[in-house]
């Protein structure tokens, strides 16, 4: 894995991960009794967007370290990964 290849990985797994984490906790401005006009009432009262992407930072970033691990430690090489298509024929 090069750099690039390695900041795309990390990229693709924080977005993945940001997108999991986004609706846990979430509070309808419904639920919450305070309907801003205008405004749908299942829109998102508070996001706490902050908060949750310094988890998916975190999170992210043991998931690239697995994956940099199996990767380059060699636990599979891309002749191994070539040859995954036959389990599905």
């Amino acid at each position: 894995m090069n750099l690039t290849g390695g900041i795309v990985l990390y990229a693709v797994l924080w977005f993945l991960t940001m997108f999991v984490l986004l609706p846990i906790g979430l509070v309808s401005q419904e639920e919450a009794g305070e309907i801003v006009p205008g405004t749908h009432a299942g829109a998102p009262h508070k996001t706490n967007f902050l908060k949750k992407s310094i988890w998916a930072t975190v999170i992210s970033a043991v998931l690239w370290a697995g994956c940099a691990y199996l990767i380059l430690g060699g636990v599979f090489t891309r002749e191994d990964v070539m040859g995954w298509d036959q389990f599905i024929r």
